[in-house]
């Protein structure tokens, strides 16, 4: 029999936190986290870890779960996430997924099979070195030789998924666009009720900087400086999310303090774009607008109601 879950995804500061908090209250829900940063202990502020306070007594999952010097996977990401799937089904609540990494979620919706795709910690190092010394354009135009279709489809900037891409095909001869499209054609163990939250774009980049000046308030130039002092330095996977490399470099004096807010908001919207167009490629997202409401309780109504009759047609 196939398991029932929830997905609440969308950009950026489009208000998947609370949201998802408010309809695991009403729907007798846990939370596992999507968030391919969120996975990082330390990491508080940047990644926008909701506090126990803002839980709300909801159980949240895989947060917190390796130290920022430890290898993390899509792979890995899986694997836990069906165990907390299992656990939480077990004790009869709805597990909920709720984050804006594709992969991840990719990885249950799809049913990616990485049993093919080894973990290659030297090349990924090696990788990393080379966009660090000759550049983020340089590492991207290595994908384009063995891999068109991740070239066209990955920005340069999105040195995680560049690394990763060329990380499969060196290991299996295949590219990793191969195994998303074998992946889509396998059945998937769950009755999928899929939400993502949308809103106008000036509103959400509005938002997003606005969250950004409150990381700053919030003490995100400090956390960055702890990071450091315990040993994790720029050049490490879990530093490559943004808020926290671009850090490194102010505090080497290489950027002022107004022209990093401004490169964080800006790598901040361009993310958001780029969620937006990954997500829009799937048609079965419920598509909610928060725009489209005037409180919290509407929108929660609309996703609830959208859940419940998911699953009464299974």
């Amino acid at each position: 029999m196939k398991q029932n879950i929830a997905i609440i995804t969308g950009p950026t500061a489009s208000g998947k936190t609370a949201v998802s908090i408010e309809v695991a209250k009403r729907l007798q829900g846990e939370i596992i986290s999507a968030d391919s940063m969120q996975i990082y202990k330390y990491m508080d502020i940047g990644s926008a870890k909701p506090d126990e306070n803002e839980m709300s007594g909801i159980p949240h999952h895989l947060i917190d779960v390796v130290y920022p010097h430890e290898d993390f996977s899509v792979a890995m990401f899986r694997t836990l996430a069906k165990e907390a799937i299992n656990d939480i089904t077990a004790r009869g609540k709805l597990p909920i997924i709720v984050g804006g990494t594709g992969l991840y979620i990719n990885s249950l919706t799809h049913n990616l099979d990485f049993t093919e795709i080894s973990f290659d910690k030297s090349y990924r190092e090696q990788l990393t070195r080379i966009a660090n010394t000759k550049g983020n354009e340089h590492l991207h135009k290595m994908l384009e030789n063995v891999d068109n279709e991740s070239y066209n489809r990955l920005f340069p900037n999105d040195v995680k998924r560049v690394i990763r891409a060329l990380e499969v095909y060196e290991n299996t001869g295949k590219t990793i666009s191969e195994y998303q499209r074998a992946s889509k054609e396998k059945p998937i163990p769950y009755n999928l009720a899929y939400i993502g939250l949308t809103m106008d774009r000036q509103r959400l980049y509005d938002r997003i900087n606005q969250r950004v000046d409150i990381m700053f308030d919030k003490g995100l130039v400090e956390e960055v400086i702890k990071l450091r002092a315990l040993g994790y330095n720029k050049n490490m996977v879990s530093m490559q999310g943004i808020g926290y490399k671009e850090i490194y470099d102010y505090l080497d004096g290489h950027i002022t303090l107004a022209k990093l807010k401004d490169i964080i908001k800006q790598g901040s919207r361009n993310y958001a774009k780029r969620q937006l167009t990954w997500f829009r490629r799937d048609d079965r997202i419920h598509w909610v607008n928060i725009d489209d409401y005037e409180t919290i309780s509407g929108i929660i109504e609309n996703i609830v109601a959208y859940i419940e009759g998911k699953f009464e047609t299974v």
